[in-house]
């Protein structure tokens, strides 16, 4: 799958708060960054801190949402924890993600391969960005050539990420697409006790460097009111800062692409 000429958007909340919610956050990303984003959005989330936080509504409920962008025109990206959830995600969403704590997970990589879907593979915390190679390995040999590799930082101690840059130019050199989840990058996993905590002021340096580096696209969670979210919004970017940030790596984006390799012919 080639590179992206121009740097794409990735962007929605973590969860699925409400119907309304989700429409609300489509809007207002699409008159950020126009009609050619992927809205992400989890229909549940498995691996919360706390058993009691809230997951999401679920598959039926949350795909039916979803289902609701689609026939707006939206495309739509969200992750699956299980095989069995891939064939009917695959039948709604355009992208489909493997968590970072389950991207070495074999039956779930090849049931969502298995959609023909674009199959968004989360470098596990734990996992060198030269291994990373092997889970794409395993989406194509099921006969998908349509893989993403998203950088979201390696575990660095306790309750702490880093981003290594180096990774990027070495998952880029795989020849697939490559994401950097600029949100996720700078969570800090465990670190509110029962739910995880961030930095958020390091969003944006973070997502500049990457973008220096060269990437294909920017994975980011937003939500208007990050203080008041279902679900990470300890390392959320507010909504209102995003079209300025966005501005700001597409200006960026054009000069770092003058110097990046060609792809192969």
């Amino acid at each position: 799958m080639p590179h992206s000429p121009k740097l794409a958007l990735i962007a929605g909340p973590c969860v699925i708060e409400s119907e309304a919610h989700v429409h609300f956050l489509a809007e207002q990303i699409r008159a950020v960054a126009g009609p050619d984003f992927v809205f992400k959005a989890s229909f549940d989330k498995a691996n919360r801190s706390s058993g009691s936080s809230y997951r999401g509504p679920g598959i039926r409920e949350g795909l039916r949402i979803l289902q609701g962008l689609k026939a707006e025109g939206y495309r739509v990206l969200t992750d699956i924890h299980e095989p069995w959830q891939a064939e009917a995600v695959g039948e709604v969403c355009d992208v489909l993600q493997i968590p970072a704590f389950l991207c070495r997970q074999t039956d779930l990589l090849e049931a969502a391969a298995r959609t023909g879907r674009i199959v968004n593979i989360k470098k596990g915390q734990f996992v060198s960005p030269w291994d990373i190679r092997h889970a794409a390995d395993k989406v194509v040999a099921a006969g998908n050539p349509h893989v993403f590799l998203t950088e979201r930082g390696t575990s660095f101690g306790y309750n702490n990420l880093v981003v290594d840059m180096r990774g990027l130019a070495i998952m880029r050199s795989f020849g697939w697409p490559v994401v950097f989840d600029a949100t996720h990058s700078v969570q800090m996993p465990g670190a509110g006790g029962t739910q995880s905590g961030g930095q958020p002021q390091f969003i944006e340096p973070l997502a500049r460097a990457a973008v220096a580096v060269g990437v294909d696209a920017l994975f980011v969670e937003v939500h208007e009111n990050p203080a008041a979210a279902l679900s990470d919004g300890a390392n959320a970017l507010p909504l209102a800062e995003l079209a300025g940030l966005w501005e700001r790596l597409l200006e960026l984006d054009a000069v770092t692409r003058r110097h990046l390799p060609a792809d192969p012919e």
